[in-house]
């Protein structure tokens, strides 16, 4: 049986086309530890809000690629193919099929770019 996981993720489009994106309004109303939030559809992907603060669960996506690129503190990016340690301003993209998991050991601000459906819990 699988653990109950404390993620909070919004998988709603928070901001329509010509909408303006405010990230440090959604960061400082939030209280969770794990959060995402999709901001905006982009053609046939989606461009997701991530704030991170722990450890997330080792996971995959069979049929995604998916990119995290930090925009306030660090994470370390932990992959099958090694681990990438992603400063303010720094991304990488993790191919489809490639066991990863995010880790912050403080509050981080993430940016994501993915397809639109993902399941951001992942296929084991």
């Amino acid at each position: 049986m699988k653990q109950k996981l404390n993620y909070n993720m919004q998988m709603n489009i928070k901001y329509d086309y010509l909408e303006k994106i405010n990230v440090p309004e959604i960061v400082k109303e939030c209280t969770d530890k794990w959060f995402n939030q999709s901001l905006c559809e982009v053609n046939s992907s989606v461009f997701r809000l991530g704030i991170f603060e722990g450890e997330y669960h080792l996971h995959k996506h069979d049929h995604d690629d998916e990119l995290f690129f930090v925009i306030d503190g660090s994470i370390v990016l932990e992959t099958e193919k090694g681990n990438f340690e992603l400063g303010q301003f720094e991304g990488v993209c993790v191919p489809k099929g490639v066991m990863h998991r995010p880790i912050a050991k403080q509050k981080a601000i993430v940016l994501m770019i993915e397809n639109a459906g993902i399941d951001p819990i992942g296929n084991d």
